[in-house]
């Protein structure tokens, strides 16, 4: 009888192990489709600029700030009227040249011979704050701009929705740029990336941490 008993007791732990062990499977599978959707959705609203600085120095940092404005200038004036990410990277795609010559003469204006590689593609990008607007990390689609040795440390914003600011300590993203936000994306999405209340910032962080995951697995 007793046999039979412990029989009974370990098939019974046996099962609540397999049914625990199957729900942490689902809670997991689940969180990372969550994670994994938002995330997309979000990368797929927005068109980056990444700025690489030619080194740490002081000067190449100024640099790569001057360098920066410089582009974010002429971003703006040449898609103002740009009406999705999709419209916005054609036109940098159209302007490529331009981007490349505005950058390579505000160098040698300021004292520089650096080269400059402009490329537009699709990047990995660390989680980042833009006034009230938070990004989990992910891959975006950007303008990525290397100056020199690029070995510098990396300067990012959103070009669209206009997210740039000149001075990024104290900005405040307009309201137009979260409207044009918020057209893209669905009422929970903005609200992950802009909400300060307690449950959404969980759900920001669960997304950040699934999210740096996969990008240090893809670059095992």
């Amino acid at each position: 009888m007793r046999k039979l008993l412990n029989i009974i007791t370990n098939s019974k732990i046996k099962y609540a192990f397999i049914i625990f062990l199957l729900l942490i499977i689902y809670v997991t599978f689940s969180a990372f489709s969550y994670a994994s959707t938002i995330s997309k959705d979000i990368s797929d609203s927005v068109f980056r600029l990444h700025v690489i600085a030619n080194s740490n120095s002081k000067e190449d940092q100024d640099l790569k700030y001057i360098v920066r404005d410089a582009l974010i200038n002429y971003m703006n004036d040449i898609s103002k009227n740009a009406v999705s990410k999709e419209e916005a990277i054609s036109i940098a795609n159209a302007h490529k040249d331009d981007f490349y010559n505005i950058a390579i003469n505000t160098i040698k204006e300021n004292g520089f011979n650096y080269d400059v590689k402009i490329s537009i593609g699709n990047f990995s990008f660390p989680t980042k704050k833009y006034g009230d607007i938070s990004l989990p990390a992910g891959n975006y689609d950007a303008l990525k701009v290397e100056i020199g040795n690029a070995s510098g440390e990396n300067w990012w914003c959103v070009m669209f929705p206009p997210l740039c600011f000149v001075d990024v300590s104290s900005g405040v993203v307009p309201e137009s740029s979260k409207e044009e936000m918020k057209d893209n994306l669905s009422d929970e999405e903005y609200s992950i990336i802009s909400s300060d209340d307690t449950d959404i910032k969980l759900k920001f962080k669960i997304i950040e941490l699934l999210q740096n995951v996969n990008i240090f697995t893809a670059k095992k």
